[in-house]
């Protein structure tokens, strides 16, 4: 082992954290005496990784099983804080880390702060009542690229984990190798297999049995029995995978299908591994396999979809071999999908070895980071495309655009250009423009910028005309003599009032969607279009000899206009130069329609968030203040809202709570919550904690298929004429923690150590009330992640970025404070939604409650 390095072992024994106590050899033996040794060790060896484990969660975690794990560890406990296997079951999801030193979740762990651990991939383990107590996980000292494929095993073996555990309370006794291959079958599905070489003996279980359509008594227990019932194109595919894993004693991995009896077609995914005897050679192959149909099905809806595009488009698997390939890409290509499909893309396109498209998708797959480029392929298919490569879980994903032809009428206009430096001049204003244009979705923005890049390259002057439901609108204007500029502004002011709309060149344009040449003298020929002395005057002055008119289109309409004027000293725009015109108003346009169509989704969307929340109710003797924030870069409707409301008792309730998700689904999931939480909290007068409960009840019962976080707080007033403190009663469900102000300016957070479990997740997890009593004067801000949340800070920064704001605005009356907060904590732009909910007790209260309404 190279200096510097640690072992593998040091890696996993970092999962066990510093101090753990380890039990008692009787211990240590019962819990290896478990299946659960065997299914971390198949999840190792399917997955090939260094080491894998399974960790059961109570108050510390305990190493129930594990697999290439230090002397020890299996049976030792630890605190849940430091372990990777926490986060998993709080993720209550598949947690894949790929690279864990970078992972916001997990990085911050021991185990990674210190390098050890590189990559993680964890299952939640889940009881039949579904209540999660721990994790199944393989993990190594290095970074690794985990795929799909890795997590539905992993999936599969968690659930057989899952049933394990269930399974040894009742029958600690049950033999191992028995207990594997049926929980195999009772936890998801999963069929296993065993053929000697030797003998030629094929043995299935019956849930293997029942993928193929077999009856025990017909199946023949060869080789030949599982090739009957592959579909006549897979056999010599999947006869090759085998062949391999047996040649070389490593693992076998396919996906086939098969034909059942009454032609029904199933495809199964399977995998194994050939296990070497005494002389090296392999003896016999170990595996297992399940039903992958419903996923195929679901991917053949995404196919039909992929073969409507009119653009190409092919993906390949982790070994550059075609695993699927749409109706244009066979066009392009020049080759049938039953040619491409399987084969690798570097024999069938020999020329591309060593060319930018293999330089290119190298990186791709080598970085992760997706890539825009052109480039040229020889014969047969002598043909330039613009391709756009990304990295998938299962390889890389390609589309493609056939350019030949753009690509020619490239080179004819920059051989027909007079001098290389005129040529490198207009590629670059090009690429300027297309910089300045994708770099913000305003469309005022997005205009104005372009008359800078096009004068004087193009033409000596410009306007930018934007072209609007209502009539048009003159965005932007330059000229390339600074003393006309102002003439030239003062032109487009008045210009669009007296110009005639109906047969002017502007009016053609927009009508035809085709560029308008005007012909010299222009200022002639455009001045009979205008109603005004003072236009005419003005365009006259300005003198253009020639000019054009060109539309800037996008998905079937005229967003905007670009009218080019040169004067008496230039030639009239066309050849290479209405080429480059013509190119740079296709790009305009296209970000000209996206910018709109941001600005009519965005617009929607926040109005439909905001209409989903409701007016506070306010109370007497405290103020009540909320805001709602959209992103300010997104179109979405987002779950974030906010409540205050009375209970018949007359007790103040406030509510926060964030949806997962930011789209239509999420924000119907948030307005039924939202209600459901409201309704109960209203009819049954319950506590925060009662309120939780009775909602995640709800949502199970009526399947509300979400999960939210929420803080339910009530402020309950004295009883009439006893004069005592007003108390706030709160439950926190998985939320940031609400921040107390006190009378005397001092700050603290409503303890987050006590936050139960997400909504959504479990109606049968207890939840429990906390109270505070509350001084005159005191406010409560409650508020969603998205307020401390950012790309360039951590949480932990941005709380205590809130507790400082709340501190230093504790002067301000109530609504100043909120509004402070907001200014303070997103510097004017939020990367997601914020809603607050803020109270603040008056001073001095006196009298009964009022009534509740």
């Amino acid at each position: 082992m190279s200096a510097g390095r640690r072992p593998a072992g040091e890696a996993v024994a970092r999962l066990v954290p510093a101090g753990t106590q380890l039990p008692d050899r009787r211990r240590e033996r019962a819990t290896r005496s478990s299946g659960l040794d065997r299914l971390t060790d198949l999840a190792a060896r399917l997955l090939h990784a260094p080491s894998a484990q399974v960790a059961l969660l109570t108050h510390e975690q305990l190493v129930a099983a594990g697999s290439g794990l230090p002397e020890g560890v299996v049976g030792s406990t630890g605190p849940l804080e430091d372990s990777l296997c926490t986060v998993t079951v709080e993720h209550g999801a598949p947690l894949v880390v790929p690279d864990a030193a970078a992972d916001e979740r997990v990085r911050h762990l021991p185990p990674v702060r210190a390098g050890d651990v590189g990559a993680y991939l964890g299952i939640p383990l889940e009881t039949d009542d579904g209540h999660l107590v721990g994790a199944l996980c393989v993990f190594g000292p290095e970074p690794r690229a985990w795929t799909a494929g890795d997590v539905a095993v992993l999936t599969e073996v968690a659930r057989a984990a899952s049933s394990e555990l269930e399974l040894s309370a009742v029958s600690a006794d049950l033999e191992r190798d028995r207990m594997r291959w049926e929980l195999a079958v009772s936890a998801g599905g999963v069929g296993s297999f065993d053929w000697d070489l030797r003998t030629g003996a094929l043995v299935w279980d019956d849930r293997l049995l029942e993928i193929f359509g077999y009856t025990r008594e017909e199946f023949g227990r060869t080789i030949g029995a599982f090739n009957a019932r592959l579909h006549p194109d897979d056999v010599a595919r999947v006869r090759q995978a085998l062949d391999e894993a047996i040649a070389r004693c490593s693992t076998y991995e396919a996906e086939y299908r098969v034909v059942l009896p009454g032609d029904v077609t199933r495809w199964v995914q399977a995998r194994g591994t050939a296990v070497a005897g005494p002389d090296g050679t392999a003896v016999r192959v170990l595996g297992v396999a399940y039903d992958t149909t419903a996923n195929r099905e679901s991917d053949a809806r995404l196919t039909r979809v992929l073969e409507t595009m009119s653009a190409a488009f092919y993906s390949l698997d982790a070994h550059w071999r075609f695993t699927y390939v749409n109706a244009e890409a066979e066009r392009l290509l020049g080759r049938h999908r039953e040619e491409l499909l399987g084969g690798d893309i570097w024999e069938l396109f020999p020329a591309a070895v060593g060319s930018p498209f293999e330089t290119q998708y190298r990186d791709v797959v080598r970085t992760g980071t997706p890539r825009s480029f052109e480039a040229y392929y020889p014969e047969p298919l002598d043909g330039w495309f613009e391709l756009r490569a990304w990295p998938t879980p299962d390889g890389l994903s390609v589309y493609f655009l056939d350019i030949t032809e753009r690509r020619s009428a490239q080179r004819a206009a920059e051989s027909a250009l007079a001098s290389a430096d005129r040529a490198t001049r207009r590629l670059e204003m090009l690429a300027r423009v297309s910089q300045d244009l994708g770099a913000t979705l305003d469309i005022d923005e997005a205009l104005a910028s372009v008359g800078r890049h096009v004068v004087p390259a193009l033409a000596d002057w410009c306007i930018i005309t934007l072209v609007e439901e209502h009539g048009l609108r003159d965005v932007g204007t330059w000229h390339v003599d600074p003393a006309m500029r102002a003439t030239l502004e003062r032109y487009a002011s008045i210009r669009l009032q007296t110009l005639d709309l109906t047969s002017s060149y502007v009016a053609h344009t927009i009508t035809t969607g085709e560029p308008s040449v005007i012909p010299a003298p222009a200022a002639e020929s455009m001045a009979q279009y205008l109603g005004s002395p003072e236009a005419q005057a003005l365009i006259r002055e300005l003198a253009p000899e020639t000019a054009a008119v060109l539309p800037l289109r996008a998905r079937g309409r005229t967003s905007a206009l670009i009218t080019l004027c040169r004067g008496a000293g230039r030639p009239r725009l066309g050849g290479t130069d209405l080429l480059a015109a013509l190119e740079l108003a296709e790009r305009a346009g296209l970000a000209v329609d996206n910018a709109r169509l941001y600005s009519e989704q965005h617009t929607i969307a926040e109005g439909l968030q905001r209409s989903l929340l409701a007016a506070p109710v306010q109370p007497e003797h405290m103020q009540v203040a909320v805001r709602y924030q959209p992103a300010a870069e997104a179109a979405e409707v987002g779950g974030d809202w906010y409540d205050a409301f009375r209970q018949p008792d007359g007790s103040t309730v406030l509510v926060i709570g964030d949806v997962m998700g930011h789209d239509i689904t999420a924000a119907a999931d948030m307005s039924q919550v939202r209600s459901l939480l409201r309704g109960i909290a209203y009819a049954t007068g319950g506590t925060p904690a009662g309120i939780l409960s009775t909602l995640d009840a709800a949502m199970q019962g009526l399947g509300v298929g979400t999960t939210a976080t929420a803080v339910v707080a009530r402020v309950e007033q004295p009883a009439a004429g006893d004069g005592g403190p007003h108390v706030l009663r709160w439950s926190n469900a998985g939320h940031p923690a609400p921040v107390v102000l006190r009378p005397d300016g001092t700050t603290s957070l409503l303890d987050a150590r006590t936050n139960d479990l997400l909504l959504g997740m479990s109606s049968a997890w207890p939840r429990a009330d906390q109270e505070l009593e509350l001084e005159p004067g005191t406010t409560v801000l409650l508020y969603t992640d998205g307020l401390v949340e950012r790309r360039d800070r951590s949480v932990r920064d941005g709380m205590a970025l809130l507790l400082e704001a709340v501190a230093d605005l504790a002067d301000h009356d109530l609504d100043g404070l909120v509004d402070g907060v907001l200014e303070r904590l997103s510097r004017g732009r939020h990367e997601d939604d914020v809603a607050l909910v803020a109270v603040r007790l008056d001073r001095v209260t006196t009298g009964d409650p009022p009534p509740s309404r």
